[in-house]
């Protein structure tokens, strides 16, 4: 049988065939009348067959090879949209536009049909998208490993200024992407108690008896590589019952009683991340993690004892990267079945866990270190907290040891806190694993530093940096096609797999006629958003104004409070003197509140009010526009970020791990406004300090400052116009109907320390704000900066991390040819 090849993904005579075909046989329906989504189903199915062709190949190879696999889990995935993604990576582009016209569309108007996956929420998930793509595209055999949730985060709407939340079904129509695996369904466990006995040879054992039982289904969407010779995939996991519907509780008229079971097992994958206000919140949330772990360790230990029934080389050819800590129940479920089904001693055990696992850190924010209460944990999960207790006090021992009498140490490093009872995903994370990695250079000096530099100092070595990364071929080939073959019409195709080449494109920030062409391929972009925006919000914004945007999850950290200050700050001006000489600005907003975050929602309130006053304004509306862009996604950000002149990464410094959105807009040539906190810092070494706007107290200084004991009211006094865009917001200037509106925001600044330094930062951030608009009225200088910023982004490329991981962590070679 003839092995397929890249090759048959250019058959487009056939493709045409292939999506009518698919509509007939797949969906059911007549070609007639026309429908869009019809249409794009057929041409997701036609793509689907030629892809997975190409995946079972790829399978092949892993086996023959017998290499060595890496298995990424994570609690959340980005992709975003397939379809574009998958044409653009196998280069069918061309082919497929053709056949959509040929059946009366334009595949920019089938691609439109389909709807983000509801797999993920910010950066985190996003990030593991990245570096699925590039585990494809470099030929590392891997997998991605999560939960296929039925609703995802949330569909965020704007009603009267308030963000809404509404549920986001974003397989309605179901997805031809998701491919389910009936064949391989796991049973979970939950619940229950701890049983010892003795066994025939007299050893005291363990198991886990009386619990109630959840099935995980597979199911798989794949990942091609950029030219698709390589098709990876994640396997997601879906919740279903053990025993289903109960026929008999429904003759008897008990008709919710009979789904009661469905419906609690299945709501482990309904949603992504549940108020975990509520207990019964906490107890799904810990379900969902272990349901997660579970299932994936069941297929990794099927997928190994292929090869044999042995252990002893487990860590030779199985590496686990727990993706932050969600996943960190892990090592306690790979201890049990090692112990308790596997009948190995403990030592062997625990010597196969370290060495398989690694493990991502990706905040340092203590609310995001995640603990659980043992009670809680025992009782849903009751063999693991023993296990995680003789961890617990085996590497205790190991502690003392090294440390005699200090029983301050003791009580820091320990997995289960004695004081709150509660367990310490992080530490029993980092004590069972081998690596342990921040992702910039910042966030892992101060995790060795800071947060955890007793285990650093007790396991020399086990703290490593890998940089994040993000993927060229989602956020420059596919996402902003103008520059991308600009570029490619300069220096070559071969910067899509290797970003470096970008370097080359710094002399030219010197060329005026490139100078000229890049600024073309700016404006086409900053026309697509308008149109977008208009189509959206019915707001009309200019191309020919500067693209101030500011787009990500809403957190005080994070600081869009400061941006209001400065757009009030601007507008104040530009009231007093309309011919100020600054830049005409649009500032863009955009991320979504956690349904609880009673603070992030009323700053969302606030944006919207601004917005509303700012935009009514008809003596400065041409000068000054603000919007916020509502449900903020992948697919919106392909459109903002190619369009943005200006990107907004001004979180409090030491607090952002690294962040990945300052890395795609500077990769698309946009000028970052910034602190030195997370990957920022790595930008302005890459790409100059003259070709960026760094502002604010550095990551020491914030420490300093907070110890010293911050008055934000001193700060406000001495500073006249920040004490003006305080008292409009106050007095209700931007809400006359509702004038306390926004007093809390203000009471938490003004009465709780400025915990985020909003005020210690504002006139910096002013000052750096007013460079920007000097800069921009220079429109050679700036094209020439934004270059720059675009050929310094080698560096920051997924591939370039994922083969940090691959050769420091992970040990592990990409497959030849």
């Amino acid at each position: 049988m003839r092995q397929p090849s890249v090759e048959d993904f250019h058959d487009i005579a056939s493709l045409g065939e292939d999506i009518r075909r698919h509509i007939l046989s797949i969906l059911g329906n007549d070609l007639y009348p026309p429908d869009p989504f019809r249409y794009y189903s057929g041409l997701a199915y036609a793509i689907r067959d030629r892809l997975i062709k190409m995946w079972l190949a790829t399978q092949k190879s892993y086996y023959d090879s017998m290499s060595k696999r890496v298995y990424y889990l994570s609690m959340e995935f980005l992709p975003g949209r397939f379809l574009m993604n998958y044409i653009t990576n196998m280069g069918m582009e061309d082919g497929c536009r053709e056949a959509a016209t040929k059946l009366g569309y334009s595949l920019d108007d089938l691609a439109e049909e389909e709807r983000d996956a509801g797999l993920g929420n910010g950066g985190l998930g996003r990030l593991a998208s990245c570096y699925m793509d590039s585990v494809a595209t470099l030929r590392i055999p891997g997998y991605g490993y999560g939960i296929l949730y039925d609703y995802g985060l949330f569909h965020q709407r704007i009603v009267d200024g308030w963000q809404e939340e509404e549920a986001d079904n974003w397989r309605r129509h179901g997805s031809p992407w998701v491919i389910n695996r009936v064949e391989h369904l796991y049973e979970v466990r939950f619940f229950g108690r701890s049983e010892a006995y003795t066994d025939s040879k007299g050893a005291l054992r363990y198991r886990w008896v009386d619990a109630d039982t959840v099935m995980a289904m597979p199911c798989d969407i794949l990942i091609p590589a950029h030219g698709g010779r390589h098709v990876t995939n994640m396997r997601l996991w879906a919740a279903t019952s053990s025993t289903g519907f109960s026929l008999r509780d429904f003759n008897q008229g008990d008709f919710l009683g009979a789904m009661q079971s469905k419906i609690l097992s299945e709501n482990i994958s309904k949603v992504l991340y549940p108020n975990d206000e509520p207990i019964q919140g906490k107890e799904l949330r810990l379900r969902q993690q272990y349901f997660l772990v579970a299932a994936t360790l069941r297929d990794i230990i099927r997928r190994h004892k292929k090869s044999g029934p042995s252990f002893a080389d487990f860590p030779d050819q199985v590496a686990i990267q727990l993706n932050d800590t969600h996943p960190t129940i892990a090592v306690a479920e790979l201890m049990r079945i090692l112990v308790d089904e596997e009948f190995m001693g403990w030592d062997e055990s625990w010597d196969i866990c370290r060495r398989t696992f690694a493990y991502t850190n990706h905040t340092v924010l203590p609310e995001a270190l995640e603990t659980w209460s043992a009670d809680l944990l025992g009782r849903v999960l009751p063999r693991h907290l023993e296990i995680i207790a003789e961890i617990d006090r085996r590497f205790l021992e190991e502690v003392a040891a090294a440390y005699p009498g200090d029983g301050g140490k003791l009580a820091r490093m320990a997995i289960i806190d004695r004081g709150s009872h509660r367990v310490r995903m992080a530490h029993l994370a980092i004590v069972g694993s081998h690596k342990v990695n921040g992702v910039a250079k910042l966030h892992s000096d101060i995790l060795r530093e800071k947060v955890f530099p007793d285990f650093d100092a007790l396991y020399p070595g086990k703290f490593t940096n890998v940089t994040n990364g993000i993927t060229p071929r989602r956020w420059l080939n596919q996402a902003n096609p103008a520059l991308s073959k600009l570029i490619t019409e300069h220096i070559g195709p071969d910067w899509v797999t290797d970003l470096d080449q970008l370097a080359r494109l710094l002399p030219l920030a010197e060329d005026a006629d490139f100078r000229a062409a890049w600024r073309l391929a700016k404006r086409e972009n900053k026309k697509r958003l308008a149109r977008y925006v208009l189509r959206k919000s019915g707001i009309g914004i200019n191309p020919d104004t500067l693209f101030d945007v500011q787009v990500k999850r809403m957190h005080e950290y994070k600081r869009q409070f400061l941006n209001v200050l400065h757009i009030v700050t601007l507008y104040n001006r530009l009231r007093r003197n309309p011919d100020l000489s600054v830049p005409p600005r649009t500032v863009l907003i955009g991320g979504k509140a956690a349904p609880g975050y009673f603070m992030a929602k009323r700053i969302i309130r606030l944006i919207t009010a601004v917005a509303e006053t700012v935009n009514a304004d008809d003596a400065i509306r041409s000068r000054l526009r603000v919007v916020f862009l509502p449900n903020y996604c992948v697919s919106q950000a392909e459109k903002v970020i190619p369009a943005a002149d200006l990107s907004q990464q001004i979180s409090t410094a030491g607090m952002e791990a690294s962040g990945t959105g300052n890395m795609k807009f500077a990769l698309n040539g946009a000028l970052t406004i910034g602190t030195l906190d997370g990957a920022n810092v790595e930008i302005m070494e890459a790409v100059g300090r003259e070709n960026i706007f760094i502002f604010g107290l550095t990551a020491p200084e914030v420490e300093a400052t907070r110890a010293a004991g911050y008055d934000p009211n001193r700060r406000v006094a001495a500073d006249a116009e920040l004490a003006e865009a305080l008292d409009m917001i106050g007095r209700g200037y931007f809400a006359p109907k509702e004038p306390d509106l926004f007093q809390p925001i203000l009471d938490n600044l003004l009465h709780n320390g400025d915990y985020y330094l909003v005020t210690a930062d504002y006139r910096s951030c002013i000052e750096a704000q007013d460079a920007v608009s000097a800069l921009y009225l220079d429109p050679e200088a700036w094209t020439a900066a934004s270059i720059r910023n675009t050929a310094a982004m080698g560096y920051f490329s997924s591939d370039r991390a994922v083969l940090e991981y691959a050769a420091n962590i992970w040990n592990i070679a990409p497959l030849g040819e």
